[in-house]
């Protein structure tokens, strides 16, 4: 079990034991047990709750959180999160995995040292998740690496494994996260948006999709236990079960997400939204979250539930199968099966 790839090209495992770092341009080293990211703050910043000018937006430093490992496939890149504080109280966490930000195991602890900044930063009020890369804002899970770099990794603070781990303590955070999804937000992605507190979209230009039943796989972040709760069973069955893309408009109309809009207004209705809530009092921002969480968040047992039926439904010969016809197609290297995976996932024998 531990010798099967998630794909059909496996490569060789790396030393799971990852030092993390963080920087501006020139990253310093931290050690693996840190519990929060070293943040580099503009010597200009604006004052919470002003607007930032594109110049002004220029002028803040950007850490790049990474682990010290080489890419294990030819998707990687070293710096795939980054992080934008653009005031004490209001980040922007931005996926940076050209050529379509797929999200393997050697993000994990890179998202991971971001998950932990947040639950612990006293001034943090509200984060923004986007993408550096057009088209794309987070897609599915790596194929490449061997199983055993995902299911060797120790749990996270809940006793999940530390995918699921780290969406739940999003979720739970006292810091408000909202997703801006422009591009193609598949498998992880839309599972980080679902996992976010509010998830806004391009009209034109997102798509979101659970495309995992359509290669013989189950979804494991989570999104049995969080659709239904957002949309109910009929259309959350819908979303998963036709394994297709959907787009910003009828995301919205399902209650996928909070709004669509057009594309030349979402940056600035979302960044308007994050700096009104980032003036807001802490504490008042952390108990409502708090008491409306008792009322909507999925429970622990229901999301372990999803990544044990990934893990296991990706060993399954069908799966094998059927991942092996996409990477034969092109699935991480051609950005046409990339971006209409849900087209290229209809078009796969049964053999």
């Amino acid at each position: 079990m531990e010798k099967s790839p998630l794909g059909a090209a496996a490569v060789k495992k790396s030393d799971l034991t990852q030092r993390k770092s963080v920087g501006a341009r020139k990253p310093s080293v931290v050690s693996a047990g840190a519990l929060a990211v070293a943040i580099m703050s503009a010597s200009a910043a604006a004052a919470a709750g002003a607007e930032m000018s594109a110049t002004d937006t220029a002028q803040v430093a950007t850490t790049q959180v990474m682990a010290n490992t080489s890419p294990r496939s030819a998707t990687s890149s070293a710096n795939q999160v980054l992080v934008e504080r653009r005031t004490p109280s209001y980040w922007r966490v931005t996926f940076n995995n050209p050529p379509f930000n797929i999200f393997g195991p050697e993000t994990i602890p890179q998202l991971d040292t971001v998950v932990t900044a947040i639950e612990n930063d006293p001034n943090l009020r509200v984060v923004v998740f986007d993408s550096a890369v057009p088209g794309f804002f987070l897609t599915h899970y790596d194929f490449v690496p061997p199983l055993s770099d995902s299911t060797g990794l120790p749990s996270g603070p809940t006793g999940l494994h530390p995918l699921p781990d780290m969406l739940v303590r999003l979720s739970r955070a006292p810091v408000v996260s909202i997703s801006l999804i422009r591009g193609r937000a598949t498998g992880v992605g839309s599972e980080l948006a679902l996992a976010s507190d509010m998830r806004f979209a391009s009209r034109e230009k997102a798509i979101l999709s659970q495309w995992e039943v359509g290669a013989a796989l189950v979804p494991g972040g989570g999104p049995m236990a969080r659709l239904p709760r957002l949309m109910g069973r009929g259309r959350a069955l819908e979303i998963l079960l036709s394994a297709d893309d959907i787009d910003g408009d009828l995301a919205e109309r399902y209650g996928y997400v909070n709004r669509s809009l057009p594309d030349d207004q979402l940056d600035g209705f979302v960044n308007a939204l994050a700096m009104r809530i980032s003036t807001f009092d802490g504490k008042a921002i952390a108990d409502t979250k708090r008491l409306v969480d008792f009322a909507s968040l999925p429970s622990d047992p229901e999301i372990a539930a999803g990544w044990d039926a990934f893990i296991t439904s990706v060993q399954r010969p069908e799966a094998q199968a059927k991942i092996t016809q996409l990477m034969k197609l092109g699935l991480q290297t051609n950005g046409e099966i990339e971006r209409k995976l849900g087209h290229y996932t209809e078009t796969l024998t049964q053999d």
